[in-house]
């Protein structure tokens, strides 16, 4: 269903190398309305994360450690994540270099909230290029804010702003930037920006491999090749040299993703290849992947960048990789919506005429569908009161963290992690081993945490070696100091 020769004469002039004078390309869409609808979502997205956070709902360990990492990088160290465990280097874990980038911002904003703004103000600039984008190639202002609309509505990027901060947040511009130079054939500028996405993580490798196929398949066999050859070498370099030299255990531990089930029983690549293709949580995801898009989208050769991430979350035996839930589609949804785009572009020349009426109408339904659907979505939280609400447990939560000073080594779990990484050295509860934190903190109702009934004799199971008594208790919150 790829349509590979699609509409080369509506876009600029692609850098073929031939002589003769250059063709006119399509005009640039303004960038002012664009600007407008993008800081509404990034108001949006902002809100919510703000919301989540001062409210201690954070989803996961994850905000506090890329908050941790950036604060090292922002104070010129090695990043260098103690919820990991004491010590453990980052870059041993995930590859993901691109977030130094936010250290300036750092020095600004001490904060996890500084992560979380960026993280919002990156998806709603790529909600820009998207919008801007459908204009110049489908020449209509109606189709490009409402494709903005739509995409910035897309369920896998509000799935990305509920689930706090994470890298990805660079891949989604950077992303929709190659998309916007592949569709109007600047093929050296889809090259440029697709090579960066290797320092975003390192499976995105595979997605620069992909990018260097579709040059390929469009005539730039050369570039296309060499971009492609990058991409692999790059990938394997990376999980195979680079995280194995900065890992303790010398290793890339997310083979076990695939390699082992649930339940730590080795698996065979048969035994996950069926349990992938008979998963119906995986199918629902890539259902509703490609029907955001009407499901035109699969007419384009963009719906190839889909594949690396799409194949490593199949073969993942980790629930959490598969549905449609957390962060891994918010980087698949500016490839899809500009998919849309060069897919409704070629069907207008469709000798089928119900391709080319339903080519006329699929933005609108597509705008229409995303609209309804947000309504079901995690930012329709922002239309209710009790999200702002202040409760007790909150109140609760702020005066435990208040109880940890400054400065302090302290082992925490989820929901009080975030809150103590901007200004103290934080471990994650079990995971502290060797090391005798000043503080404990813990969210006795989180986990498995549950129940405790003796925070001291708990204390002392993590840490024998040292001694801890109660300094703090707000309702499910306890803290307790080494004495």
């Amino acid at each position: 269903m790829l349509d590979v020769q699609n509409g080369v004469a509506e876009t600029a002039a692609p850098e073929t190398g031939r002589a003769g004078p250059p063709r006119s390309g399509p005009a640039e869409a303004p960038m002012g309305p664009y600007a407008l609808v993008a800081g509404v979502l990034c108001a949006l997205y902002f809100l919510y994360s703000w919301v989540q956070y001062a409210h201690f709902r954070t989803p996961s360990w994850d905000l506090g450690i890329f908050n941790q990492s950036v604060r090292a990088y922002a104070e010129f160290r090695a990043p260098i994540v103690d919820i990991k465990g004491p010590g453990f280097l980052i870059l041993g874990d995930h590859f993901s270099p691109v977030t130094a980038l936010l250290a300036p911002l750092y020095w600004i904003w001490s904060s996890p909230l500084a992560l979380l703004f960026a993280q919002a103000a990156l998806f709603a600039a790529s909600a820009v290029v998207v919008g801007r984008t459908a204009q110049q190639v489908l020449g209509s202002r109606a189709a490009g804010l409402g494709l903005t609309v739509a995409y910035g509505l897309s369920w896998g990027l509000q799935e990305a702003v509920k689930s706090d901060f994470h890298e990805i947040a660079f891949a989604v511009p950077l992303l929709a930037l190659t998309c916007r130079a592949l569709l109007l054939g600047r093929w050296t500028a889809a090259v440029a920006w697709s090579a960066p996405l290797v320092l975003v993580k390192e499976d995105m490798g595979l997605t620069v491999a992909m990018v260097g196929a579709v040059l390929f398949l469009k005539g730039q066999k050369r570039l296309g090749a060499s971009l492609a050859a990058f991409g692999a070498a790059f990938f394997a370099l990376t999980v195979l040299v680079l995280i194995p030299a900065a890992s303790r255990v010398g290793q890339y531990d997310y083979w076990a993703k695939i390699e082992k089930s649930n339940e730590g029983a080795d698996v065979s690549f048969v035994q996950v290849l069926l349990g992938s293709l008979g998963s119906d949580v995986k199918w629902e995801m890539v259902f509703f992947l490609v029907g955001i898009t009407g499901f035109l989208a699969l007419r384009s050769p963009l719906m190839l960048l889909v594949l690396p991430t799409l194949g490593w979350r199949f073969l993942s035996q980790d629930p959490n990789h598969w549905g449609m839930i957390w962060h891994y589609s918010a980087l698949l949804m500016p490839i899809v919506f500009l998919a849309l785009v060069d897919a409704v572009r070629a069907v207008r020349t469709s000798p089928r005429a119900w391709l080319v009426a339903y080519g006329k109408v699929v933005v609108p339904v597509v705008t229409a569908i995303a609209i309804v659907t947000a309504l079901d979505l995690p930012l329709r939280e922002l239309l209710r009161s009790e999200t702002y609400r202040t409760d007790a447990r909150t109140l609760e939560a702020r005066r435990a963290v208040d109880a940890v000073p400054e400065g302090a080594s302290v082992e925490t779990n989820v929901t009080l992690m975030a809150h103590l990484t901007a200004d103290r050295t934080v471990y994650w509860v079990g995971g502290a081993k060797g090391v005798s934190p000043d503080y404990l903190a813990l969210d006795l109702a989180s986990g498995w945490s549950q129940p405790v009934t003796d925070p001291v004799q708990l204390a002392s199971q993590l840490h024998p070696e040292a001694r801890y008594a109660v300094s703090a208790r707000e309702g499910q919150f306890v803290v307790l100091r080494r004495v």
